[in-house]
């Protein structure tokens, strides 16, 4: 009996050198085929990254602004009208185990800012105006861009300080100039920086306590503002609506601005899914795109796999060619499209200023799902190609 010899085994590095051949001899299709791969990867890494990024800079964000700021306003009363804030709340508060600093505005009403004494109140209402505690800006960690901030000299007299917007608004862009406010002609002698956590105070022209009583001010707080430790935020929140106003708690209103850019970075990790769940239908439709090159590849190569499988390749090792060779394009897709969506979101971190953070999960997920993408999409048109027998495959051409 003539014993038939071993089938030659391909070494790993022969079967990559096998499948590469076959992309290099067609490279427009193989580069078209590997761009629906690589944009499907390149829209997950690159929205997911996006959301990284964003949930980093607002993570940075509130470590900068912190989350020990409390503010108080009236709520409604049982009647259904607005309540006032009880005087003396800010001595009660700062008296509360853990409060570091408060400070507080209040509204005066009927009173505005002008550009000057020209502008119908018809064509706009003016900037509102707030007196305001001289420790206002440390309670709120905000800073003056331009001149200075109320004091116990220039709070007694005609003088006003502008939010970022106001003084926008106003057109003035720098301390010295003067506005028009309850009927005579004011200095501003500060100009502030934008307060994340207060964007009322951003929108408020700011004038002393006791100016602002002399103009009509009835002397009660609309807001209050007040400063913990990070430890004490809890315990000072529970108590706070009792101590501000220990009659009637229910009649205040407690909110922490924080909380804000808390729920916006927790809305992006919802987000998340949603833009794996996209990346993965477009790297799921280049896969079929994969599928279907490889089939018409099957049937162009027929003379190719015949010639091969006379000479002595076995059906496991055309199997394995054409399997190769399309993970190896749904690789090289999938390598592509994860360097398309790094440059993205490093993109985006350098033009916001936030710092870069890396979708790890994305990336991951994304690496093993082009791996299976070309491993699925190779397997049919494998096994039809390793089915063919030599006599079929050479009798086609």
């Amino acid at each position: 009996m003539i014993e038939l010899p071993e089938p030659v085994r391909l070494r790993a590095r022969d079967l990559a050198v096998v499948g590469l051949d076959g992309l290099r001899g067609r490279p427009l299709r193989a580069v078209l085929s590997a761009l629906g791969i690589a944009i499907g990867v390149a829209a997950m890494v690159g929205l997911v990254g996006l959301s990284t990024v964003s949930k980093a800079g607002l993570m940075k964000e509130i470590d900068r602004l912190g989350t020990n700021l409390l503010t108080v306003s009236p709520g409604t009363s049982l009647l259904g009208q607005t309540s006032t804030l009880p005087g003396g709340a800010e001595g009660r508060v700062s008296r509360i185990p853990g409060v570091t600093g408060v400070s507080s505005v209040g509204l005066v009403r009927d009173v505005t800012v002008r550009r000057n004494d020209r502008i119908n109140s018809a064509v706009t209402n003016g900037i509102a105006v707030q007196a305001a505690r001289t420790d206002l800006l440390g309670a709120l960690s905000g800073s003056v861009r331009s001149g200075t901030f109320l004091n116990e000299a220039n709070g007694r007299y005609p003088a006003v300080v502008l939010g970022s917007v106001a003084a926008d608004r106003l057109g003035i862009d720098r301390a010295g100039r003067h506005v028009y406010l309850a009927g005579r002609w004011v200095q501003v002698v500060g100009i502030l920086d934008t307060v994340e956590l207060a964007p009322e105070i951003d929108r408020s022209a700011m004038i002393g306590w006791t100016y602002a009583e002399s103009i009509g001010f009835n002397g009660y707080a609309t807001t209050l503002y007040e400063r913990s430790t990070d430890a004490t935020v809890q315990s000072v929140y529970d108590v706070l609506g009792f101590t501000v106003n220990p009659e009637h708690p229910e009649e205040v209103r407690i909110s922490r601005p924080s909380d804000a850019l808390t729920t916006q970075a927790a809305a992006n990790r919802v987000f998340d899914a949603l833009f794996l769940g996209l990346g993965a239908v477009a790297m799921l439709a280049g896969g079929v795109g994969i599928a279907n090159i490889m089939v018409i590849s099957v049937l162009e190569r027929r003379q190719e796999i015949g010639l091969r499988r006379s000479l002595g390749a076995t059906r496991g090792q055309i199997r394995i060619q054409f399997l190769t060779e399309s993970v190896t394009l749904s690789a090289l897709g999938g390598a592509a499209g994860v360097a398309i969506g790094l440059a993205v979101c490093l993109g985006y971190a350098a033009d916001r200023g936030w710092p870069f953070a890396l979708p790890g999960g994305a990336i991951v997920v994304a690496t093993l799902a082009t791996l299976a993408i070309g491993a699925l999409a190779g397997l049919y048109p494998a096994r039809r190609a390793s089915r063919l027998t030599p006599t079929e495959a050479l009798a086609s051409t």
